[in-house]
């Protein structure tokens, strides 16, 4: 019985990691296309909101992508109801690790840059991107996640894609200029 009770404040010290899951309704990535062919070189805004992901205990943070998540399906109007099949599909799932207890240990106003490896799953796409992400405490259980420096995706290599280069060329881009800026602005909550 005395071992159990000098176990207890044992326990206690131990550290306890958060279950850190975004919050779609305020996540999302801007992307920066500009259309190359026509008169003059023209720039649209691009949208993936709602993104949903969570880090694991074992640091592993998975985000799946869906074309429903874009604002490409809104640019066609109405389409017929198999598309909604499709669209709701998890297209790709984006992965990497991110200890917990480093977010966990993060006090309000505090701020920590990490650069995750991302790697790409999907049957069509073997891909792995470094990203610099900033982690911001701005509350007990939320944690602002931003870019640290400038991103941008290589827009030859999105149109070397087939599938990207389909969905593009559906929104009427035949040729896009090389540089693509991407903007994060998501929320980690702990639940």
């Amino acid at each position: 019985m005395k071992a159990l009770i000098a176990l207890f404040p044992l326990l206690l010290a131990l550290p306890v990691h958060a279950d850190w899951q975004l919050d779609p309704a305020q996540s999302q990535v801007q992307a920066s296309i500009t259309q190359l062919n026509g008169e003059a070189p023209k720039t649209h805004h691009h949208q993936v909101r709602d993104l949903q992901g969570d880090i694991s205990s074992d640091g592993t943070l998975r985000l799946p992508l869906k074309l429903s998540q874009t604002d490409v399906l809104e640019r066609f109007g109405e389409l017929p109801p198999w598309i909604g099949l499709l669209a709701n599909t998890t297209l790709v799932t984006l992965v990497a690790q991110m200890p917990p207890e480093r977010l966990d240990n993060l006090d309000i106003g505090e701020s920590l840059v990490e650069t995750l490896e991302f790697r790409v799953q999907s049957d069509m796409i073997n891909q792995q991107e470094s990203v610099p992400l900033r982690f911001t405490r701005e509350g007990l259980n939320e944690i602002r996640v931003t870019h640290a420096e400038p991103m941008a995706m290589d827009g030859r290599a999105l149109m070397a894609n087939s599938t990207v280069r389909t969905v593009l060329s559906m929104l009427g881009y035949e040729e896009i200029d090389e540089h693509v800026p991407v903007t994060l602005n998501a929320l980690l909550v702990n639940r």
